[in-house]
């Protein structure tokens, strides 16, 4: 598989504190890759540096972000959305008052080609039933798990090369969780590359081609996502045994 984004020397400070500590990974073309550990390991603030949303006056972000090869460290959010490097917050992150159709539209904002938002649109409604009968109705009467689809949809819309989901399955019924992790082997099996950062680590090991166990900032594994479901490192640490 070609490389379609890869990290080398990662470092992400707050002042004085050190959250990320120089990592190596790479994302495959049309895989599945999962970043997984415990909270406060640095996967959050490993997904904004990649989406360029950590303000300079906040974090200082040093090492090299590769995009198809391109160095992109330096390219604003903006940019990184027009080229194809989509994130889907942590928290949905949905923009309550207003309506679902008026979410999934703005999730097209950079997109030129005006003509086929529709199609795309009738293609989250495909892989979300739930948000076409609430097409009208404000986002912020959707309940934890709709809000949640509502967010990967309006990323959707934008037509992403590579899909940043950060903690899709925070909050949500186990029942929903596996709906919400379904539609990610949906999507993936359509070609899309997906980065998923999760604290639920047999769900994200589980779906993943490849996986990276972060702790305090660095990473400490990497290998197959069915061959870390088995390692005794990641059994004992977040498996319970």
């Amino acid at each position: 598989m070609t490389t379609l984004l890869e990290v080398k020397g990662l470092d992400v400070s707050y002042g004085h504190i050190a959250a990320v500590k120089g990592i190596d990974f790479a994302l495959k073309a049309g895989e599945i890759t999962s970043l997984v550990g415990a909270n406060g390991a640095g996967k959050s603030t490993t997904l904004l540096a990649l989406s360029g949303l950590i303000p300079k006056s906040q974090g200082d972000v040093r090492g090299q972000i590769l995009f198809e090869g391109e160095d992109v460290t330096q390219w604003s959010a903006h940019k990184r959305v027009e080229r194809g490097i989509v994130q889907v917050a942590e928290g949905r992150a949905t923009l309550t008052t207003m309506t679902v159709r008026e979410n999934l539209e703005l999730g097209a904002y950079t997109r030129k080609d005006k003509g086929q938002i529709a199609s795309d649109l009738e293609r989250v409604f495909h892989l979300f039933p739930r948000l076409k009968e609430r097409i009208d109705g404000l986002a912020g009467n959707l309940s934890g798990g709709e809000q949640q689809m509502l967010a990967i949809g309006r990323a959707l819309m934008a037509r992403p090369r590579v899909l940043l989901l950060d903690e899709p399955s925070m909050g949500l019924a186990p029942i929903i969780v596996q709906e919400i992790f379904r539609i990610l082997r949906t999507i993936n099996a359509e070609g899309l590359t997906i980065f998923l950062v999760e604290q639920n680590v047999r769900q994200a090991l589980k779906i993943a081609q490849h996986g990276y166990v972060l702790e305090t900032g660095e990473i400490v594994l990497a290998d197959s996502g069915k061959n870390l479901l088995g390692n005794p490192r990641v059994l004992e640490a977040y498996l319970g045994g």
